[in-house]
């Protein structure tokens, strides 16, 4: 079994900045991708930015050039440095951790908000 707990969502003024993190616990096993997702009112959940656990990154266009993602693999955490903000980021993020075997864990969300 596997927790995903995430953490730093809030208000932020456009153009602003903020960093999601999202730390794993349980059953971790090699390889496997690391990701964000977010979800905004009325929309399907979509795909932002996932990380290998060997740090291969790949960005959904929308965010691409504005977003990047870390991952520290002795503290099962990844990170998302969300840069020059637009009120179309503003979503729930979730965090997601997959292996080669299909199984994947949701954590439970992490509400950024456009204050303007």
């Amino acid at each position: 079994q596997v927790q995903l707990v995430e953490s730093g969502g809030g208000l932020v003024q456009p153009g602003g900045s903020l960093r999601l993190s999202c730390a794993a616990s349980g059953s971790i096993f090699s390889p496997n991708t690391m990701g964000w997702y977010r979800q905004a009112p009325g929309k399907e959940r979509e795909w932002v930015a996932g990380i290998t656990n060997y740090s291969y990154t790949n960005f959904a266009d929308s965010v691409k050039g504005r977003f990047t993602i870390s991952r520290d693999n002795a503290k099962n955490t990844v990170y998302l440095q969300m840069n020059s903000l637009k009120p179309e980021d503003t979503a729930v993020y979730y965090c997601n951790l997959s292996f080669l075997s299909g199984i994947a864990y949701w954590g439970q969300g992490t509400q950024v908000t456009d204050s303007s």
